[in-house]
Order: C-alpha cells, then structure tokens, then sequence
C-alpha cells in the first residue's frame, strides 16, 4: 500500500517571492557596482588605451546585462523530492481498516473535594 499525499512536500516548493525578489536585486546591484567601477577606472586609469576602451564598453553593456540577468526568475523546475513516506517498510500485517468501536463508550468521571 502506497501513501500518497495532495500536500506538496516542503523540499519541492519553490523559492518564496520574496527570497526570489530579494536574490535578482541583489545581483542587479552588484552588476550596477560593477559599471560604476568601470566609469570610475576609465576616467582615473592614465594613459589611455585599450583597456580605456574595454571599461566604456563594460560601463556601456553591463546597464543591459544586469537587466536582463536580473528579470531572470527560477523557472527552471527541479526535480520533485521524494516523499518519505514511500521508503518506509510496508507491513502486510496491519489491518485494512481500525478495530470497531466498542459497543458501549468509555466514560471517564472526574470528582473534585473541596479541601476542608
């Protein structure tokens, strides 16, 4: 007998929104440090030669870049996680259905005396 359960298991959901949003701005801002850098080392590095141009060119196409890596969410799927529940033994001794209810319920009483 399998279990199987229309609740997801917490290990296959996907990253929380937040998390997502959180993770994508991060990296924009980086790559936007980044540019800065190459504005700043193109105008401070003298003389000027090719590596000037290869930090305008970075400070020109990282804007781009950052973007495009940044509205990139989590689309990829992952593999779904295995329920635990299947690597557990199954035990053909167990009954189909619980033991019947006995024919008259179990009252407990409960009496409380007053301390004198």
């Amino acid at each position: 007998m399998k279990h199987h359960s229309a609740t997801p298991s917490a290990t296959s959901l996907p990253r929380a929104p937040r998390d997502d949003s959180t993770r994508r701005m991060t990296k924009y801002f980086i790559m936007m440090a980044v540019r800065v850098l190459c504005f700043v080392l193109m105008a401070v590095i003298t003389p000027y030669g090719w590596h000037t141009a290869l930090f305008a060119v970075g400070a020109v196409v990282l804007p781009y870049i950052a973007v495009v890596i940044a509205n990139v969410g989590d689309d990829v799927r992952e593999p779904a996680a295995v329920s635990p529940l299947a690597a557990l033994p199954e035990k053909p001794d167990m009954p189909a259905r619980p033991a019947e209810a006995p024919a008259q319920p179990t009252v407990i009483e409960i009496r409380e005396s007053r301390p004198e």
